[in-house]
């Protein structure tokens, strides 16, 4: 799946809590701001927010993405508070925030649902749902053999829905799992997962789910793809098991619906998956990318400079590869890095200000270069 979420549930990440409303505008403002601990919004060393706001404050909260005119966001949560026993699609206007009321579900409410993307048009959306299979959430598995591991469940389609919750088309009906699916900024193709071919890959489809191509054919998991801003080029994560006893494990743990993310680089192709070349050789999980809007670089979350796994920060490095560079400090969980439209804002996910729990929230952050 393309969500970490469920990362935190097994590591404890801690924070202080502070104002939340509190909005840093300044580097003299950030740093007045800092208290012992990991309470605030800004660090120091984040010199490409300008200001920040929290939007959600509890449960785990991510995958937030912009409608086309740049005006709404849908975002997946969990928050028990709001009615809910797994992931759920929710909607927002982008000046809202949830402290003391719930935004609008726009899922079924059944099953899991995960990975939800506007459509051109800012009235319809897709996103991958469980609930043909069983109304209730699946079982969440979380280890395997001492590990850390991904459900990746069949029952996974791809659904287009209204605002309003209400289903209007079904995009895939082939067996095994189906989702991960983003749109192109130009509008006029789907990138998403899929296992039909035995193997998770990249295919691409028309909005309507016809032309279905198969981009990646490489053992591995490839996942998590979006579109450059010209919608030319992808960027994605995968993992490539290289020796015998890692494809045998990775085999095996596939034909029980399961993968271990915690080892996935960068990869980067054209949108037919021709130029196909690794981006990123850093070890550890390099994951949750997205286009820079210049389209000449890429902001993704990382932990290969944490020993213990964790803390996950957000880095941006050159579609070349060259001139990494870390974005965020956190001590704990940051990710799910996306731009808006206008390339004026950033919305992310993170563990910061979120009381000395395992809450993850959502973030929106006025960008400068």
């Amino acid at each position: 799946m393309k969500n970490f979420l469920l990362f935190l549930s097994i590591i404890s990440l801690a924070a202080c809590k502070s104002d939340p409303k509190k909005e840093i505008t300044t580097e003299k403002e950030t740093k007045l701001s800092l208290m012992a601990g990991n309470d605030t919004l800004i660090y120091p060393e984040e010199k490409n927010f300008k200001s920040i706001r929290q939007i959600t404050f509890g449960g785990d909260n991510a995958e937030a993405y912009w409608s086309f005119d740049d005006k709404q966001l849908v975002f997946q949560s969990n928050n028990t508070n709001w009615g809910v026993n797994c992931d759920q699609m929710f909607l927002m206007n982008v000046n809202e925030s949830f402290e003391n009321k719930k935004p609008p579900m726009i899922s079924t409410g059944m099953g899991r649902t995960t990975c939800a993307y506007f459509l051109p048009d800012n009235k319809h959306f897709v996103y991958g749902s469980t609930h043909l299979a069983d109304k209730e959430c699946p079982e969440v598995p979380l280890r395997k053999n001492g590990n850390y591991v991904w459900p990746v469940y069949d029952s996974f389609d791809i659904f287009v829905s209204d605002l309003e919750g209400n289903i209007t088309a079904q995009l895939t009906t082939e067996p095994g799992y189906d989702a991960e699916a983003t749109v192109s900024p130009k509008g006029d193709k789907i990138v998403f997962t899929s296992t039909r071919s035995g193997d998770l890959e990249l295919y691409t489809m028309n909005l309507d789910g016809t032309d279905v191509k198969q981009i990646t054919d490489e053992l591995g998991y490839d996942g998590g793809a979006f579109f450059s801003p010209d919608g030319t080029q992808l960027i994605f994560r995968a993992s490539r098991p290289k020796t015998p006893e890692a494809i045998k494990k990775y085999k095996d743990l596939l034909a029980d619906g399961l993968v271990e993310p915690t080892d996935m680089e960068l990869f980067i192709c054209n949108a037919d998956g021709s130029e196909l070349r690794q981006l990123t050789f850093l070890g550890n999980a390099n994951w949750s990318p997205f286009f820079h809007p210049s389209g000449k670089k890429i902001l993704f979350s990382s932990n290969f400079e944490a020993e213990k796994g964790f803390p996950f920060n957000l880095y941006m490095i050159d579609v070349d590869g060259k001139n990494l560079e870390r974005v965020t400090h956190s001590e704990t969980f940051d990710a799910f890095p996306v731009f808006s439209n206008d390339g004026k804002h950033l919305i992310f996910s993170s563990n910061r200000n979120n009381g000395g729990g395992r809450d993850t929230n959502l973030f929106i952050a006025e960008w400068q270069e």
